[in-house]
Formats: structure tokens, C-alpha cells, sequence
């Protein structure tokens, strides 16, 4: 299925694994000289009301922090030779999920694959943390390649 694809999404998060992942979506791009659009999502709704912390500077916060992880990750595609698009994607709405955000990006720009990182969490770290790869592959409108972590 992958072998075709002509535009790829990456999602990233910072992570060690979403850097494997981030890797082996410029690999494929090279090698298929595919379009890749690396994408960040913050969570700006699921944050705990009561925190001591100031809403619009931690929301600022945030996204200066995804935008810095994109730069990043363009400068590792950039310098594999691979041009790349960012976008920071952001959860607005309640009932909204990261991997809804990933999904929807992947319909809109009508991507053939997704590429994100999994940390294979099992029992109950799985059942409480869940996984957003996990998420993106059940609600994915194209092939998802998941990257395990080492």
C-alpha cells in the first residue's frame, strides 16, 4: 500500500519514537518522491481548569513549543534533501481528540499515508494513557504506518 503513496502525513509529538517515525516518513518521501506535510497537535482543551497557571500563556506556550518541534523536524527532512510542510493543528472543541485533528488533516490534504510513532504500551499503562496511534489507525481515511519505539 505505502509503496505508492504520493503524499504523506507525519505526525510528531517530540518524542524519541515520533522522531523514528518522523525518519521513515523522509526515507519514504525520498525514495517515492512523495509530498510530506509534518504535523504537531496541541491540546488546548483538555488542560485542568483549576491549574495556577495562566490560560493564554500557557495556550502560548504551547504553540511555541510545537512550532519549535516543526522547525525541527523540517530541518531533519531539509537536510535529507526532502521538502516538507508544517502545521501546527490544534484541539478546539470538546470531544475533539488529538487523533481526530490527525485524521482530519490527513482527509483534507488527501494524504495516501499516515506515519506515526507508537509506544506499544500493553495492560495498564495502555488502558490509562491509551494511544493516539492506536486512535488514528481505528478513524484514519487512508494506510497508517506505525513506527514502534526500540
Amino acid at each position: 500500500m505505502y509503496n505508492k503513496s504520493k503524499r504523506i502525513v507525519v505526525a510528531i509529538d517530540g518524542s524519541s519514537t515520533s522522531r523514528r517515525a518522523l525518519r521513515e516518513a523522509v526515507k519514504l518521501a525520498k525514495e517515492r518522491r512523495s509530498a510530506l506535510r509534518i504535523v504537531h497537535v496541541v491540546d488546548l482543551i483538555n488542560v485542568n481548569v483549576e491549574t495556577p497557571y495562566n490560560l493564554t500563556e500557557y495556550e502560548a506556550s504551547v504553540r511555541k513549543t510545537g512550532d519549535q518541534i516543526l522547525k525541527r523536524a523540517a530541518a531533519i527532512a531539509d537536510k535529507a534533501g526532502v521538502e516538507a510542510k508544517t502545521r501546527l493543528l490544534e484541539v478546539r472543541q470538546f470531544g475533539d481528540r488529538i487523533a481526530n485533528e490527525i485524521a482530519r488533516e490527513a482527509k483534507d490534504w488527501q494524504a495516501d499515508l499516515i506515519v506515526i510513532g507508537t509506544h506499544g504500551r500493553r495492560g495498564f499503562s495502555h488502558l490509562f494513557l491509551g494511544s493516539v496511534a492506536e486512535s488514528v489507525m481505528r478513524i484514519a481515511p487512508t494506510s497508517v504506518l506505525l513506527i514502534r519505539s526500540r
